[in-house]
Formats: structure tokens, C-alpha cells, sequence
């Protein structure tokens, strides 16, 4: 077997094998997606997560249906502020007053929507078993804080040694 053969069945192997990885990848996510999920009850996922009763997910989707008016506000007074804060950037030239007065507004919305958050985590967390909710609101709190803490651990190392982000 001379060497442009040996290339050839070798190229032929990788695009296979890349091939193969590939499917099974897409495979595995589909079939992850849809045992993991319900498209018609986003909470579905909580019940097995957690291994839920019926009166304990009773309970639980009462205080998400709850909560959901109060997330949505949230999010729009927020956006609603971002687009002020970048429309300030833009027809202001540059960074003015008003943008560092609204740059402050909009973290003082984020951080009160993060106190409701946590305020519904912990009411979720207390009407589970008490494993469950210690792993759920362990969970919630990882995804809530933690946000801008790769940032921060970046900036707080690179204290001395210069400016970088992660």
C-alpha cells in the first residue's frame, strides 16, 4: 500500500469517526431534551429533579404561578431602564452623568430583582423535603449569584497585575 492510499483511507476514517461523534452527540441531546423536559409544564423538570410528589408540585406551582407576574415586571422595568441607559450612550455622545445616574438605577433594579428571586427560591426550597430544597435552593443560589463571579475573581487576581477579563 503506497502512502497516498494510506492518507486517503485514513482522511476517510476521520471524516467517519468526526461523523459518528457528531450524531451521537445530537442524538444524546435530543433524547436528554426530551426526557428532561415537557413543553407543556416548565416545571416538569423540578418534579424530577427532586423527585416531587403531586401536593408537593401542587404547592410549588402555586407559588410559581405566583411569582411569574412579579419576574415579569421585573424584567421589563429592567429592560425598560437598559434601553434608557443605551439610548443615553448613544445620544449623549458618550459616557455622560445621566449614564453613570441610570447605570446605577439599573443595578439597583437588578439587585432588588435578585432579592425577589431569592425571596421565592427560599419559599420553593421550604415547601420541599428538606434535602431536596436544601439541593434546590443551593442550586438557585449558584445560579443567581454568580452571574458576574467570574468576572469578579478575575478583576480581584488581577488586582496588581494589570486589567483583564476573563
Amino acid at each position: 500500500m503506497n502512502a497516498r492510499v494510506a492518507a486517503w483511507i485514513l482522511a476517510c476514517a476521520v471524516v467517519v469517526s468526526v461523523g459518528l461523534f457528531l450524531g451521537a452527540a445530537r442524538l444524546t441531546a435530543h433524547w436528554s431534551a426530551a426526557r428532561w423536559s415537557n413543553p407543556n409544564d416548565d416545571l416538569e423538570w423540578l418534579r424530577r429533579e427532586f423527585r416531587l410528589g403531586r401536593e408537593e408540585l401542587a404547592r410549588i406551582r402555586q407559588l410559581h404561578e405566583g411569582y411569574l407576574p412579579v419576574c415579569r415586571e421585573w424584567c421589563a422595568r429592567i429592560a425598560a431602564k437598559k434601553a434608557e441607559l443605551e439610548e443615553e450612550l448613544v445620544r449623549g455622545g458618550g459616557f455622560t452623568p445621566r449614564a453613570a445616574e441610570l447605570v446605577r438605577e439599573l443595578a439597583g433594579l437588578r439587585a432588588e430583582c435578585q432579592v425577589a428571586m431569592l425571596r421565592h427560591f427560599d419559599e420553593v426550597r421550604r415547601a420541599m423535603p428538606p434535602e431536596q430544597g436544601r439541593r434546590y435552593f443551593e442550586e438557585m443560589l449558584r445560579l443567581t449569584l454568580t452571574t458576574h463571579e467570574a468576572t469578579e475573581q478575575a478583576m480581584a487576581r488581577q488586582q496588581h497585575a494589570g486589567h483583564e477579563h476573563p
